[in-house]
């Protein structure tokens, strides 16, 4: 199979419409990000972009649902989150010009967009509006990794689970989740590194309490600060 990069073509009016920060640029940017945009269709298991890979695009989720994860010494794998619809990511990497160090890949057959670096570094240059989103990706980013360091400490699989969820619903980072998260219970186990019954378990126990409602495909939030609170408690 062709690689994602060689299977990308220009987005649709429907995809561009989903895309969060274009709508922040004045015509002649908006006009460059749109001709240099490319989306492509990652498989399950693909990866949109991999440890020790140079870092040339900016990437953002469509639709579907991928997972940022890495390896430790021991050669266990570690994933620090999902990505759901509407989530940008990698910045941190392109304003640095590292390599990636982390994997990223599709838990199911996902739309991904891609930004080149350059466009990407013009932007940023020249246009206040933009930077002003990129700081604000990066701030909740950092808050949501120290809330992962927290959630690693955390014995309690409902707990553990809540506190997923809450960072999956996050509107600054995914504005595209709305209140409904497409997941299955077995993606959320990837995520979580629990089993896929326990995660039905913890599930169930979320809903009984009344902080989400299972429903066909998906879970509902209702009230996300609750459930941030039932997390943290």
């Amino acid at each position: 199979m062709a690689s994602l990069r060689e299977r990308a073509r220009p987005p649709t009016p429907a995809e561009l419409a989903g895309i969060p920060w274009l709508a922040v640029l004045d015509e002649a940017d908006r006009h460059e990000a749109v001709q240099a945009l490319r989306v492509g269709n990652a498989e399950p298991s693909e990866r949109v972009c991999r440890i020790g890979a140079a870092s040339t695009y900016w990437f953002g989720v469509i639709d579907g649902l991928l997972k940022m994860s890495n390896v430790s010494r021991e050669g266990a794998q570690i994933t620090y989150t999902g990505i759901p619809p509407g989530a940008w990511f990698g910045e941190g990497t392109l304003l640095k010009r590292e390599v990636y160090r982390y994997n990223i890949e599709a838990l199911r057959r996902s739309t991904v967009a891609g930004l080149p670096v350059e466009v990407f570094s013009r932007l940023l240059n020249r246009s206040i509006p933009f930077n002003r989103f990129v700081m604000n990706q990066l701030n909740e980013r950092l808050s949501q990794f120290i809330a992962a360091r927290e959630l690693d400490r955390q014995t309690d699989p409902d707990r553990r689970v809540a506190g997923s969820l809450g960072a999956l619903f996050n509107p600054v980072l995914y504005p595209g989740v709305g209140q409904l998260l497409r997941i299955t219970q077995q993606e959320l186990a990837y995520l979580v590194g629990l089993s896929r019954q326990r995660v039905n378990e913890a599930l169930q126990a979320l809903q009984a309490a009344g902080l989400i409602q299972i429903e066909y495909g998906g879970v509902r939030v209702p009230d996300l600060p609750t459930l941030r609170r039932f997390q943290a408690d």
